[in-house]
């Protein structure tokens, strides 16, 4: 039995699912030097190459707003409302949360967890779009490749709304 399945292995018969990798993200959000300061609100999310989203990983929002209005303004994360956002329930598990200040911060998941435990191997990208009241709009794209072959740090800058990106993958 272990000669049939270690045949079937090798010659591509049987695919294996799961793949353990890690996914860093950091992002920061520049202090900007305005009269009128909000905490933005950010959406973070993976797609596909035809934009498509495949799963979000963070949204960050004022959570502490009496009645639930904090999420009457996550429309303003355009791309992400559209592709994800007015589909879902408020707070969501794992992925909500509260907006941050001015500063790096550090995300990290692992490949047991959604989104990433469902994602195929393929071409993705992380998402990172910012929404500021009384201020600006900024959406940056990560590309990647999944599962990873070896440890990568890819990075874009946002010019505005966000900072320096760095998305860190482990195979």
């Amino acid at each position: 039995m272990r000669k049939l399945l270690l045949s079937a292995l090798l010659a591509g018969l049987i695919v294996r699912t799961a793949q353990a990798a890690d996914l860093g993200l950091n992002i920061e959000i520049p202090r900007l030097d305005v009269a009128e300061y909000h905490r933005p609100y950010v959406a973070i999310w993976l797609e596909n190459t035809d934009q498509s989203a495949v799963g979000d990983l963070a949204v960050w929002y004022d959570v502490a707003k009496k009645n639930n209005e904090g999420t009457e303004w996550l429309k303003d994360i355009r791309q992400w409302w559209r592709r994800s956002g007015r589909n879902q329930q408020f707070p969501v598990d794992g992925v909500s949360g509260a907006t941050r200040p001015a500063g790096k911060h550090e995300l990290a998941f692992a490949s047991t967890q959604k989104p990433l435990a469902d994602l195929k191997p393929g071409r993705y990208a992380v998402v990172i779009e910012a929404s500021r009241e009384v201020g600006g709009r900024e959406l940056v794209r990560v590309p990647f490749d999944w599962p990873p072959t070896k440890a990568e740090s890819l990075s874009a800058k946002g010019e505005h709304e966000l900072g320096a990106i760095a998305v860190d993958l482990k195979p």
